[in-house]
């Protein structure tokens, strides 16, 4: 049994890719706190936290914290705490009040993705101290307190050119102080399965040398599916499944037509089509892409086409459904959606794309239970 553990851990893409793989696994922990800001001293409340005795412990301690702080409710932990085995007080709110010493050697694989805007404030020295202050940090401080066998990190392309290369530079360097040895590669979703333009950099970091030796990045694979295909008017909601770690279309279930929420008005449509202004112009205002552009968190705030993804049913163009953009993040049917809309758009926009991460565990797997490697 694989011990598995989170932190952004948002709808929970590697369970996800455990769950469609059918790999037996345990959660050891989630982490992620829905994007809700507190304003307290993290410095000096993180302290109050190592004090305490227990993992349990330490979590209420946190969500008390969150709600003296917030009126906010954390519907990632509501999305996350539906679809997956795992108990409430293992689901964590705070990366930054995190004791990974909790778990030290406890965890075989450690899976994340800090928020991009973590980088804009990294140093261009280069090492584990001047990523201090970012989310980053607090990824690679969980590495070196928890011990992990392997770290999967996913985070934006731009991250690798961003600030000259420098950003980059301080990554690798903090990855180096850790002792890890790991490899990075820019992989795109639509050469994985997934009929969606979302290039993201990854990094797969082993304990053992060997085992970071013998491991090889996923050759990508045909696109088989086109955007189309996992749309709600040829796949009616419950139609896509996943069996042996692959999305399946039952065709017999027939289309359904989506919720009329969705569809545009005449108004929407104006602006949505139209060219921009001076300030943003763009041109290229398709709709009806065979490959999704990249989805995004804020897809409920109605962009213009050149970057939402609009499609049309009979004639009328629509946004995309919350199920149909879970689907082209690699969530089957199953994966139940239980809140609003507006949070489904949110939540499906910040996850990792399934499907890749299903490539990469068969590799990493590979790779760990050859006979003459070192666990």
């Amino acid at each position: 049994m694989i011990k598995l553990a989170t932190l952004f851990s948002g709808i929970g893409a590697i369970e996800q890719a455990f769950k469609r793989l059918n790999i037996d696994h345990e959660i050891i922990f989630a982490c992620d706190n829905g994007n809700i800001d507190i304003n307290i001293e993290f410095e000096k409340e993180f302290e109050n936290v190592k004090k305490l005795k227990s993992p349990k412990e330490k979590n209420e301690y946190v969500r008390r914290l969150y709600k003296e702080k917030s009126r906010r409710t954390n519907f990632v932990e509501i999305s996350y705490l539906h679809n997956y085995d795992i108990d409430r007080s293992n689901f964590f709110y705070d990366v930054k009040l995190f004791d990974g010493k909790d778990y030290k050697n406890k965890v075989d694989l450690l899976v994340g993705g800090s928020p991009c805007q973590s980088f804009s404030v990294i140093g261009a020295k280069g090492g584990f101290n001047d990523t201090r202050g970012t989310l980053f940090y607090e990824f690679a401080r969980a590495i070196k307190e928890i011990k992990p066998k392997v770290f999967i990190y996913e985070n934006v392309f731009g991250m690798y050119k961003h600030d000259k290369g420098k950003t980059w530079a301080t990554v690798q360097n903090v990855f180096n102080e850790l002792g890890y040895y790991y490899k990075y590669q820019v992989l795109d979703a639509r050469n994985y399965g997934i009929p969606q333009g979302r290039r993201r950099v990854y990094v797969i970091g082993f304990k053992n040398k060997k085992h970071c030796d013998n491991f090889k990045f996923p050759k990508p694979i045909p696109l088989e599916l086109t955007m189309q295909d996992l749309l709600i008017d040829n796949a009616k909601e419950g139609s896509i499944n996943s069996i042996d770690g692959k999305l399946l279309i039952d065709k017999k279930l027939g289309g359904g037509i989506p919720e009329e929420k969705y569809f545009l008005s005449q108004k929407l449509i104006d602006y949505v089509t139209s060219p921009g202004t001076k300030n943003f112009m763009h041109e290229d205002a398709k709709i009806d892409l065979p490959i999704a552009r990249a989805l995004l968190a804020t897809m409920g705030n109605t962009h213009r086409a050149s970057i939402n993804n609009y499609v049309t049913t009979n004639g009328r163009i629509r946004a995309l459904t919350a199920r149909e953009t879970h689907r082209l993040m690699g969530f089957p049917d199953d994966y139940e959606i239980i809140v609003s809309k507006a949070q489904a758009y949110k939540q499906s926009g910040n996850s990792i794309v399934v499907d890749v991460l299903i490539h990469l565990l068969k590799e990493i797997i590979n790779v760990m239970e050859e006979k003459n490697g070192e666990n």
